[in-house]
This record gives structure tokens, sequence and C-alpha cells, in this order.
């Protein structure tokens, strides 16, 4: 069985860069305190580590 994470969003990305906006879109993640969960990747871990500032991460 794969590892999930549980990623929330913990702050707004208002006054962030667009790449930054469109990495938190592309998680699944709209409003503040959303949560989404994924399979413990490479591609998901690359995407949590560049938008960092904003989310908090947990392993399931």
């Amino acid at each position: 069985m794969a590892k999930k994470i549980k990623i929330t969003l913990i702050k707004s990305t208002i006054g962030q860069q667009k790449d930054q906006i469109a990495t938190v879109a592309a998680l699944g993640l709209h409003k503040v305190r959303s949560e989404v969960t994924h399979n413990d990747t490479p591609q998901i871990r690359g995407m949590v580590d560049k938008v960092m500032h904003l989310v908090s991460i947990e392993q399931i």
C-alpha cells in the first residue's frame, strides 16, 4: 500500500507568485484550511516543497 500524506493550506495565496498559486491549485487546495490527501510520490513532494511556506503536511 502506498504511503499517503495530508496537505492543509494554512496561509492565503494572496500576494504570492503566480507559479506558487498554480501549484496550490494543482494540489487541489482552494480555501485556507482546506485539506487534500495524496499519495507520497516525488512529484507531490516537489510541489509541496515549492509552497512549503503556505501548507502543512502530515503522514497518514
